[in-house]
C-alpha cells in the first residue's frame, strides 16, 4: 500500500504575515550589520591612506589582506558542515552533560581547524612569541617577588626596560599564567597556544551552563550550535584574550549556579554547601579576571544581571570574599592595581591610541563586533532589543520575577551588550577589539536562541561562511 501523505508532509507550514514581517526584520538587521562593516572598511581605508592614523592595514580589523589556504582548511570545512547539519538535532536530544562536553569539543575542533589554516608555526606556535607578547619577558620573572613589586615601574614607554605592549597593558596575572606554564615544563609558544585554545574554547561550555541556569534547558540547547560555530574562534585561536574570556565566563556560570535553586533540583539537603562553594569559586575567578585585564572589570555588569535575573543576593558575600582574596594576594605581593591602571592609561596614549581617531573607532569597533559575533547574532540581538521593553518592565519590583525564559535571556544578552558598549565609549578600546572584546562577545550569540527553528541552519551557514572567509582572506594580527 502507498503510505498516506498529509499536506503537512508535502508542503512547509505557511507563515503568518506577522511571522514574515519578523523574518524580514531579521534579514534587514543582518544586512545593516553587513553594511556597517562595508562602510567601516571603506571609510577606514580612506582615512588610513590619507594620514595613517588608524594604524591598521585592513580597517576595521588589525589584519592584512592575505588570501590563502592551509592544512586546517579541509578540517574547518568539515567541522562547519557537521555542525550545520547535525548540530541542531544533536543539541536537542543529547543528554545534558554530553551536550556540554560535546559543545566544548566541537568549539575546540572549530578553533583548532581555523588556527591551522595559517599552519602550525604561524597559526599556533609563534602567535604568542612576537615582540608584543608575554613570552618575551618570562625570564624577567625568575625572581617573582621583586618582579611583582617592580611591575608598575616598567609600564610607561619611557620607563627603563619597559614592558612589551601586552604585558604593560594588563595586570600581572596575564603574564604570570605563562610564567607558570614555563615553570611546570610547558614553556614556549606551542604550549602557550595549546593552553589558550584549550581553555578559551571552554567558554562555550560555560555560557551553555549559565544559560540553562538562568533561562531553561530548551533555550540553552537552541543556543548551543551558535556558541560553537562563532566567528570569534578566529581570534580565540590563538590569543590570550580567548583564555581571559573563558575565565570570565566560568566565573559567571558558577555565579548563575550559586544564585538559583532551579539548576540544582536533585541535590540532597547538603546541596547548600555546593552552592556556597560555587559562589566562592565564582568570586575567585572574578578576582582573577580583573587581574588578567583591567577592562574586564566591566564583567560586573553581567554579574549584576545574573543576580537580577535570579532575584537572589545570597551568593554576593562569598562572591565578594573570593574577589577580595585575589586582590589581597596581589596587593600583598606588591602590585597596586589602581597605580597600574592609571599608568596604563598614560602608556595607552603614548602609543598608537594617541593618534587613532575616536570619531572613527567609536563606531568602527562595532563593525568589529559584527565580524566576531556574526550576522546571525545581529539578527538575534534585533529580536532581543525588540523584546527588551517588555522584559525590562518586568524587572520592576511590583512585576515580580522575570516570568519567561525569553525575558531572562533578553536581560542577560542586554547586559553583555551594555558591557561592550561601555568599553566602546570609554575610548580605551580604539581598534583591536576583535580580540579585546572576546569576553563580552562570547555571550552575544546566546541571542540566536530567539531565532526560529526553521532558520537555524541558514543562520549557522552564515556564521561559518563569515569565519571561513575571514581566516582564508586575511592574516589576523596578535
Amino acid at each position: 500500500m502507498t503510505p498516506r501523505v498529509t499536506p503537512l508532509e508535502t508542503t512547509p507550514p505557511r507563515l503568518t504575515p506577522e511571522e514574515r514581517a519578523v523574518r524580514r526584520a531579521d534579514l534587514l538587521a543582518a544586512a545593516a550589520g553587513a553594511l556597517l562593516v562595508i562602510v567601516a572598511a571603506v571609510v577606514g581605508t580612506v582615512i588610513e591612506r590619507a594620514n595613517g592614523s588608524l594604524h591598521v592595514n585592513w580597517p576595521p580589523l588589525y589584519a592584512s589582506w592575505f588570501p590563502h589556504l592551509g592544512p586546517g582548511t579541509p578540517a574547518a570545512l568539515a567541522v562547519a558542515v557537521l555542525v550545520i547539519a547535525y548540530g541542531p538535532p544533536l543539541a536537542a536530544r543529547l543528554p545534558w552533560r554530553g551536550l556540554v562536553l560535546m559543545s566544548w569539543a566541537a568549539s575546540m575542533a572549530w578553533t583548532w581547524s581555523l588556527a591551522l589554516i595559517d599552519g602550525w608555526q604561524t597559526g599556533v606556535a609563534r602567535r604568542l612569541t612576537t615582540e608584543y607578547e608575554y613570552l618575551t619577558v618570562i625570564r624577567r620573572f625568575d625572581d617573582l617577588g621583586p618582579a611583582l613589586r617592580d611591575f608598575t615601574h616598567h609600564i610607561l614607554n619611557n620607563a627603563p626596560d619597559h614592558w612589551p605592549a601586552h604585558v604593560a597593558g594588563h595586570p600581572p596575572a596575564a603574564v604570570l599564567t605563562f610564567v607558570g606554564l614555563d615553570r611546570i615544563g610547558l614553556g614556549g609558544g606551542a604550549w602557550a597556544g595549546i593552553w589558550c585554545i584549550t581553555v578559551g574554547t571552554s567558554a562555550a561550555a560555560a555560557v551553555l551552563i549559565a544559560l540553562r541556569a538562568l533561562t531553561d534547558e530548551p533555550t540553552a540547547r537552541r543556543a548551543a550550535p551558535f556558541l560553537v560555530l562563532v566567528p570569534a574562534a578566529v581570534w580565540v585561536g590563538t590569543s590570550a584574550d580567548g583564555y581571559f574570556a573563558a575565565v570570565a565566563a566560568w566565573s559567571l556560570a558558577l555565579l548563575a549556579l550559586a544564585a538559583t535553586h532551579r539548576t540544582l533540583p536533585h541535590l540532597p539537603p547538603g546541596g547548600a554547601p555546593l552552592r556556597a562553594a560555587a559562589a566562592l569559586a565564582s568570586g575567585l575567578l572574578l578576582g582573577l579576571t580583573c587581574y588578567l585585564s583591567y577592562g574586564l572589570t566591566l564583567i560586573v555588569l553581567i554579574a549584576a544581571a545574573v543576580l537580577l535575573i535570579t532575584g537572589s543576593a545570597r551568593p554576593l558575600p562569598l562572591l565578594l570574599a573570593g574577589a577580595a582574596a585575589v586582590a589581597a594576594v596581589f596587593t600583598l605581593a606588591g602590585f597596586n592595581w589602581w597605580e597600574g591602571y592609571h599608568l596604563l592609561v598614560e602608556r595607552y596614549y603614548q602609543g598608537a591610541a594617541g593618534v587613532r581617531p575616536y570619531a572613527y573607532w567609536v563606531w568602527g569597533n562595532l563593525a568589529c563586533a559584527v565580524l566576531i559575533t556574526g550576522l546571525a547574532t545581529v539578527a538575534g540581538l534585533r529580536r532581543a532589543l525588540a523584546a527588551a521593553p517588555t522584559a525590562l518592565r518586568r524587572l520592576r519590583p511590583s512585576a515580580g520575577p522575570l516570568r519567561t525564559p525569553s525575558d531572562r535571556l533578553v536581560v542577560l544578552v542586554l547586559a553583555a551588550l551594555l558591557a561592550l558598549l561601555a568599553a566602546d565609549l570609554s575610548g580605551m578600546s580604539k581598534a583591536e577589539t576583535e580580540r579585546i572584546w572576546l569576553p563580552f562577545a562570547v555571550w552575544l550569540p546566546a541571542a540566536c536562541a530567539l531565532l526560529p527553528a526553521a532558520r537555524r541552519r541558514p543562520w549557522l551557514t552564515a556564521q561559518a561562511a563569515l569565519a571561513l572567509l575571514l581566516n582564508h582572506l586575511l592574516y589576523t594580527g596578535w
